[in-house]
């Protein structure tokens, strides 16, 4: 059996009707909480039903509600400012990912000098354990696993770049999931943040990363997908398919906290950062595809196991059989869900593919792929995807 670690410090919180412990939960790490939220209309009542939990514990709230879909390095300086000005000693992302990614961002922010953008994963020197603010988050998505990683996203839209934060003092202290938040979730947040899942759990199995701990979680998260991304995406309101893709988004998130991504994910940041308005899980349907039939034969018995997945019949013919199946069964599931298209169809300049190909190589995540890009290959890869 293949030697590997397995770390995780966040206190996971499941079930329905269990935001309802916030204030519990949050006044334990603090008194005076910044709560970092979208400004999303339908999250309103939501947002005051928490501070109202809250209060009702005897924390102080301050709402910082300025975040916004690939959250940037603004969105953390004006978070980060507000939780000065209230002497927050807590910090609660309520959410999707981009809100708990920002409450990550300004947990450190907020408590060290310079920008969030200063502390990335590769620079010098890291946050400090002493000061960085302690995070919980509620989850209102199944999609980014953000509350039980240690990893927050966020783009310089001066430098087109997206990069993250990646450090064991951000895991949030506590993920509260309670699947009845997202009952209203729409459509057309449901899919892509749903298929993140998915990508999660995939590129997690193929990573060198990866266990046999990591293994499990990965094809469970991805069999609940494949099983139940279609029933809520037909009817929102059908609790145990929500709560059963609430799971394997926690699931997905354990798995990346510990083994990480791979070539689609390097990708889709580099879209993220070039091109903010597609979806994080959108730019990563637009991107399977391609990166499945380049990635296939190189990783064959986890190819396989996705096509399976996908399609049970395959378990009668061999792995590579299966394997050389993954790129259809990946394009039907996705045109399934209304996820199939390519970069022309986000508006993505044509005259762009090279320096969309050259940004996908600025993260290492590709570097963690079965098969490794070339330059070449990352433009092939760029030009499939723009014309799918």
């Amino acid at each position: 059996m293949k030697n590997f670690n397995y770390h995780q410090s966040t206190e996971i919180v499941f079930g329905t009707g269990r935001v309802a412990e916030a204030g519990e939960i949050v006044s334990k790490y603090g008194k005076r909480c910044l709560m970092v939220t979208t400004p999303d209309a339908p999250l309103l009542p939501l947002y005051e039903r928490v501070k109202k939990i809250l209060l009702d514990a005897g924390v102080a709230v301050a709402h910082f509600n300025g975040v916004i879909p690939n959250p940037t390095t603004e969105t953390s300086a004006e978070g980060s400012r507000m939780a000065i000005e209230h002497k927050a000693d807590v910090i609660l992302g309520v959410g999707g990912g981009s809100s708990m990614d920002a409450a990550k961002a300004i947990a450190v922010e907020a408590s060290h000098e310079g920008s969030a953008w200063d502390y990335l994963f590769y620079k010098e020197p890291a946050p400090d354990s002493s000061k960085v603010l302690p995070v919980v988050a509620i989850s209102t998505t199944s999609g980014t696993g953000s509350q039980v990683t240690q990893v927050s996203v966020i783009t310089n839209t001066a430098e087109r770049d997206k990069s993250a934060l990646y450090n064991p003092l951000i895991f949030p202290k506590v993920a509260i999931v309670d699947p009845e938040l997202m009952l209203t979730l729409p459509a057309s947040v449901t899919a892509p943040t749903g298929f993140d899942v998915f990508c999660h759990a995939f590129e997690s199995m193929i990573n060198p990363g990866t266990g046999a701990y990591v293994e499990l979680l990965a094809k469970e998260a991805i069999n609940l997908v494949v099983e139940n991304l279609p029933k809520v995406l037909i009817n929102g309101s059908d609790l145990d398919a929500r709560e059963k893709m609430a799971w394997a988004d926690t699931l997905a998130g354990l798995c990346i906290a510990s083994a990480g991504v791979t070539l689609p994910h390097g990708m889709g940041m580099a879209v993220g950062g070039m091109y903010p308005h597609v979806a994080h899980g959108e730019s990563l349907a637009i991107l399977y595809p391609a990166c499945t039939r380049f990635t296939a034969s190189y990783a064959v018995e986890q190819y396989a196991f996705m096509a399976r997945s996908l399609n049970p019949s395959l378990e009668s013919v061999s792995d590579q059989e299966a394997a050389d199946s993954a790129y259809d069964e990946i394009s039907k599931f996705l045109k399934s869900i209304g996820l199939f298209k390519g970069l022309k169809d986000v508006n993505m300049p044509e005259d762009e593919i090279e320096a969309l190909a050259r940004q996908s190589m600025v993260l290492p995540d590709y570097q963690g792929n079965p098969r490794v890009a070339t330059e070449a290959d990352m433009i092939e890869l760029v030009k499939e995807a723009y014309y799918q």
